[in-house]
């Protein structure tokens, strides 16, 4: 099976900063916490590598590790439900995420 052309997953995708800095520009939908959605964006979006850069650029603009979802729960607490998410956790708590 074949994906349509908008659905292929892109391999190789170049992430240097301006890259992962754009991941700071993403507008949350109403009624869900605009540091939150940041990082889940950038947790679904990229390698482990990029997203502890993107975990300083997004310290540095001063946003909250510690956001919740509207259920109440941080992204290390979501990533930590995934079985690929064990590093992502490891990452968020170094960076300081309680």
């Amino acid at each position: 099976m074949s994906l349509k052309k908008d659905k292929e997953k892109v391999l190789g995708e170049v992430f240097d900063d301006e890259r992962v800095k754009s991941f700071l520009e993403y507008e949350a939908p109403a009624g869900v916490s605009t540091d939150f959605h940041l990082l889940e964006k950038a947790y679904r979006g990229m390698n482990i590598d990029n997203f502890v850069t993107f975990l300083n650029f997004f310290k540095e603009a001063g946003h909250d590790l510690d956001a919740t979802n509207p259920d109440g729960k941080t992204m290390a607490e979501v990533a930590a439900e995934h079985g690929h998410g064990v590093k992502y956790v490891e990452a968020l708590k170094a960076a300081g995420d309680k």
